[in-house]
């Protein structure tokens, strides 16, 4: 089986940059902020390193090299005492200045990793703080990954890259715009994280809040509609966008439950069929969700509300949004709620979808979970 290679830039990657760019006493010398975890993980699965940084003129009178031969064994003995060790150091000396191709963003030090066949090229990676480092994965056709750093910005901190190389996470970025909204959602199926939220309406803000909390995945929605007139599109064109973002986000829906399952003690009434299902209680509430990733839009629901609407959010349109979620998602969904209390009863019914979701979409195996060979 080949090996994956994560080539990782030194100064401003595993070790934070001092301001004159140059480590070369002890007193210099700190840690990237969350790199040992990050790289016990990726050992975990399987990935080798190897470092690659350009050093300005090492070993000239400027950088002498036993100024950068004691910090740099430090950190190496750090890293080997977490269990961390690093396959090969490949170290440029030269400066930018005279065009070398072993100098990053070139790729000459490391050409013979294009031409061993044990190394897994398609899941290799490069993770470094600067442009260079970007063009030097681009150059091994590899993945890049720029570290968010004061100096030169970027975008990824340690734990995410982890996630995204050894997750393989199923994500999804959807924008919906129209003339009457525009709906930006994005997705982590696999990462859990606090969800954030905006549609301009705060009940369904914390109505969507509990799908992401409670169905276990990572969820961002940023709309702006055309509330000046009512709520109607807003509410509709989110539930699109979402159901949109996960259909986009399951792919071929390989290795998914699909079902999940109900308590074998209480299931659900004959007619919501054998789906996946929650049956979640609110004090006086009680939601059932049963749902289905089948690729067949389809929504039953069976309850009813007293009031117009709870805070800012229309009750009418409760069920509106599951069914435009159902249409986009491609999702089979069966809701029940009976209560009293009309707040509770739509809590309930997200915090039910949100706990089928989670069963729905956990991963089983590798496997397609449909007998017509195709979701």
């Amino acid at each position: 089986m080949s090996t994956p290679i994560l080539f990782v830039d030194r100064d401003g990657t595993l070790i934070e940059e001092p301001d004159d760019f140059q480590i070369d006493a002890y007193g210099k010398l700190r840690l990237f902020p969350g790199v040992i975890p990050a790289l016990l993980k990726l050992r975990d699965a399987g990935w080798e390193f190897v470092m690659v940084t350009n050093q300005d003129g090492l070993g000239t009178e400027a950088f002498p090299q036993a100024d950068f031969d004691g910090p740099h064994a430090l950190m190496l003995q750090i890293f080997e005492s977490q269990g961390i060790r690093f396959r090969e150091t490949l170290i440029d000396r030269s400066f930018a200045s005279e065009g070398l191709p072993t100098r990053k963003p070139g790729i000459g030090l490391a050409m013979h990793y294009l031409r061993d066949r044990g190394i897994d090229l398609a899941r290799s990676a490069m993770v470094g703080d600067r442009d260079t480092d970007i063009a030097f994965a681009d150059n091994m056709g590899i993945r890049g990954f720029q570290l968010r750093t004061p100096q030169f910005g970027g975008a990824w901190d340690w734990a995410g890259i982890a996630h995204a190389l050894v997750d393989a996470p199923r994500t999804a970025r959807v924008q919906r715009t129209t003339r009457e909204t525009s709906i930006r959602v994005a997705l982590d199926l696999d990462l859990a994280g606090e969800p954030r939220v905006s549609t301009g309406l705060a009940f369904f803000d914390h109505m969507l809040d509990q799908l992401g909390k409670h169905g276990g995945f990572a969820l961002e929605i940023e709309a702006q509609g055309d509330l000046h007139i009512d709520e109607h599109h807003t509410v509709e064109d989110t539930g699109l966008a979402l159901g949109q973002a996960l259909r986009e986000a399951l792919g071929s829906k390989r290795g998914i439950g699909r079902y999940g399952f109900d308590p074998p003690d209480d299931p659900l009434p004959a007619a919501s069929g054998p789906r996946a299902g929650f049956t979640l209680p609110m004090d006086e509430t009680l939601a059932r969700a049963a749902l289905d990733f089948s690729g067949r839009a389809y929504f039953v629901f069976d309850g009813e509300f007293r009031r117009e609407r709870v805070g800012d959010l229309p009750t009418e349109l409760v069920a509106h949004f599951f069914r435009s979620l159902c249409d986009a998602a491609g999702l089979n969904l069966h809701l029940q709620v009976r209560g009293d209390n009309d707040h509770h009863k739509i809590e309930a019914m997200f915090k039910a979808v949100a706990r089928a979701l989670r069963r729905a979409l956990q991963r089983d195996g590798a496997g397609l979970p449909s007998t017509k060979g195709v979701l």
